[in-house]
């Protein structure tokens, strides 16, 4: 997400405070969200939940639908809250399916370098 998409999404979400409640985590003073994922054509973001004197790994994730007021709150971060999606055990409204749906045995998480190899190949 380019630093125009986030002020733009900053911008999107100050205005959906003027008619809906802010999550809880996001009353706190000086809480704000860093999106990290977005879904096409659903319009739903998992957000870092960025509260004062934390850091980065201290983040936690906040699910919104996008199209509808759900907000969900995940006291883990990003990595752990993916691994829990993907093993079946992550408490949620929204990506419980995925688990029934792709039926994972295994999972492997493999890092840029190899996947995609050195840089000049």
């Amino acid at each position: 997400m380019t630093c125009t998409q986030r002020a733009e999404r900053d911008e999107i979400l100050a205005d959906l405070w003027e008619f809906e409640a802010k999550p809880v985590g996001l009353k706190e003073a000086g809480a704000r969200v860093i999106p990290w994922a977005f879904e096409e054509g659903t319009g739903a973001f998992l957000y870092w939940l960025v509260r004062p004197g934390q850091q980065p790994e201290e983040w936690t994730v906040l699910y919104n639908e996008g199209r509808g007021p759900l907000w969900e709150a995940h006291d883990m971060g990003c990595l752990a809250f993916l691994l829990a999606v993907l093993a079946g055990t992550a408490e949620t409204e929204y990506f419980g399916y995925l688990h029934d749906v792709l039926k994972p045995t295994e999972h492997h998480f493999a890092t840029a370098h190899q996947t995609l190899g050195s840089p000049g190949r």
